[in-house]
């Protein structure tokens, strides 16, 4: 792996999406770990942390969805590919997450209680979880981009695939919903730079 720097803003300034690795350039399953587990690090609504990774590994793992999506050549000579789930049902990561913070003696048991309750209530508007596990969810997906750029390596987020046959083929549950694929490696071509609007289009203030 690269030379990782602290810079933050030298990070997000600059991320590029990247479609060119070098298919030689390997991560070792502690590498990737690390990755997650920074991703992880995300903010999420009542910390009910809605998401899930499934890693693609290997050539074995990221030739089977090489096809899912659409034969982009990145999937295969990337060193990993993360598909980024979010949680439909991140009401029950409630109590395990909770209990962990009144154990820790972050919160007392009747708070506990309160913000339970509070969960199911929100959760019981499908639509709302829906809408909950695409925005927390994408959280640690650019949390996760960011790693990487901090530790010399390059990434693309992919929304184009087969999202039917990519829960089909690795066995989904209906309790996620797939929402992103996400290419890591080393660059061999660097990323297309590109415009961005001004400040003054994309912002108002009140």
């Amino acid at each position: 792996m690269a030379q990782q720097t602290a810079d933050f803003f030298e990070i997000a300034a600059g991320r590029r999406s990247v479609k060119n690795y070098d298919p030689e350039s390997k991560l070792t399953k502690g590498e990737v770990e690390e990755l997650i587990e920074l991703a992880a690090k995300a903010p999420s609504a009542w910390n009910l942390q809605h998401w899930k990774f499934l890693v693609f590994h290997g050539g074995e793992a990221q030739q089977r969805l090489l096809p899912i999506a659409y034969n982009q050549q990145q999937i295969v000579e990337a060193s990993a590919v993360f598909a980024v789930l979010g949680d439909l049902e991140a009401n029950k990561n409630a109590e395990p997450v909770f209990s962990q913070d009144v154990s820790d003696g972050l919160m007392t048991e009747e708070i506990k209680q309160i913000l339970i309750k509070q969960v199911e209530g929100a959760y019981k508007d499908k639509s709302k979880a829906r809408d909950a596990a695409f925005s927390n969810a994408s959280l640690a997906a650019m949390q996760l981009m960011l790693a990487a750029k901090a530790k010399g390596l390059d990434t693309c987020p992919i929304g184009g695939f087969n999202v039917q046959a990519f829960i089909e083929e690795f066995s989904v549950s209906d309790r996620y919903v797939p929402i992103m694929l996400i290419t890591v490696g080393k660059a061999a071509k660097p990323g297309r730079p590109t415009n961005r609007l001004a400040v003054e289009q994309i912002s108002e203030w009140i």
